[in-house]
Formats: C-alpha cells, sequence, structure tokens
C-alpha cells in the first residue's frame, strides 16, 4: 500500500512538473530578444536588469566568422566579435524602442575605435537586428538619440544583421553583481560614467 501511495505522489510529481514547464514554454514563446553592443559587456547589463519587463540578460559575443570564440580569443581581436549582451523581454511589459532609447544614452555613439578606455573592434558599438521591424525601430531611435546628444558629431554604431550569438563563459555573466568591487573600479577608472555625462547630462 505504501508502495502504491509513494509511486502515485512520485506521477503527480511529475505531471505537475511536466505542467509547469510547458507553461514556461509557452511563456518564453511570448518573448523577444534583441542583441546590443556597447563596449565592456559588463557594463549594459546593469541598466537593462533594472528594467520591468526585461526577463534576462546574458552577456557574449556576435558579429565574428569564427565558431564558439573564447573571451581571451574575443579581446586579442582575433575573431572578429565584439561583446555584445543578449536580451530577453516580454514586449507586454517593455517595448523594443525603450530598450533602445536606454542602449544610446549608455553608450558613445561617436567612437569609431572602441569604447571609452577600451579600444578595437572587439568594443565597437552595434544594434544586431534579426527582422525589419528591429532594424527599422534602431533607425528610429538613433535620429533621437542624434537630436539628444549634447556633443555633436557622427554616429558610427553599426546596425547590421545578427547572424548568431555567442553567450560567454559563466565568470562573466552578471559580473557586477559577483565582483562588486572590481566591476565598479573598472568602470571608474575606464572613465566610462564621465564621459556618459558629457554626451547625454546627468
Amino acid at each position: 500500500m505504501k508502495k502504491l501511495l509513494i509511486i502515485g505522489l512520485a506521477l503527480s510529481l511529475l505531471l505537475y512538473a511536466d505542467d509547469d514547464r510547458k507553461k514556461m514554454d509557452k511563456k518564453a514563446e511570448n518573448y523577444s530578444k534583441i542583441v546590443l553592443a556597447g563596449g565592456c559587456f559588463w557594463c549594459l547589463e546593469p541598466p537593462y536588469d533594472k528594467i520591468d519587463g526585461v526577463v534576462k540578460t546574458v552577456v557574449g559575443y556576435a558579429g565574428g566568422e569564427e565558431k564558439n570564440p573564447s573571451y581571451e580569443q574575443v579581446a586579442a581581436g582575433l575573431t572578429g566579435h565584439t561583446e555584445v549582451i543578449e536580451i530577453t523581454y516580454d514586449p507586454k511589459k517593455v517595448g523594443l524602442e525603450k530598450l533602445l532609447d536606454v542602449f544610446w544614452r549608455n553608450i558613445d555613439p561617436l567612437d569609431r575605435s572602441g569604447q571609452f578606455c577600451d579600444k578595437g573592434r572587439q568594443y565597437r558599438t552595434a544594434v544586431f537586428y534579426s527582422d525589419e521591424q528591429e532594424r527599422k525601430l534602431a533607425l528610429k531611435t538613433r535620429g533621437k538619440a542624434e537630436k539628444q546628444i549634447a556633443l555633436k558629431g557622427e554616429f558610427v554604431t553599426e546596425i547590421t544583421p545578427l547572424d548568431r550569438f555567442y553567450p560567454a563563459e559563466d565568470y562573466h555573466q552578471e559580473y557586477y553583481i559577483k565582483n562588486p568591487y572590481r566591476y565598479k573600479f573598472y568602470r571608474y577608472s575606464c572613465g566610462r560614467d564621465r564621459r556618459l555625462a558629457q554626451l547625454w547630462g546627468k
């Protein structure tokens, strides 16, 4: 009798787990993603993690030809990839236009050589779009940003099709949470916030 009860309980738990998994999969179908490059990928997670409607952020690499690149390869400029962030969001709670507005305010779109203290194409800025709607929104928000920026100049941020996104190594994910002091020191010494204030105001 006890064995039957245990088996029945185990089957019930499996059915509930399967039902929960189906609900999660269904919910995930309604989410959207956008991939953005804004210099050091550690620095793009904090502003997006604060936004209601952003489900998840993952840092990684995009824009190169090498399959499964490592951080060492990308940082050395050997693969053509750039450091990026993949943002998963619920479009019912937050629109892509808002996410792109936040993007422009967190980069230096005038810098062709990289971002802040990090130089090289692996630190270039870019919007990697997956469809025509994303491309049009990228252009629209760039137009708004060009009117709002304090320092005038040519916007050199690329708006380019996404080929493939590769997640970075685990130790890079949520680096600002795992290593808050190192992150703050890096961000301050790189002059990111000082430059952003010059470009966009406080």
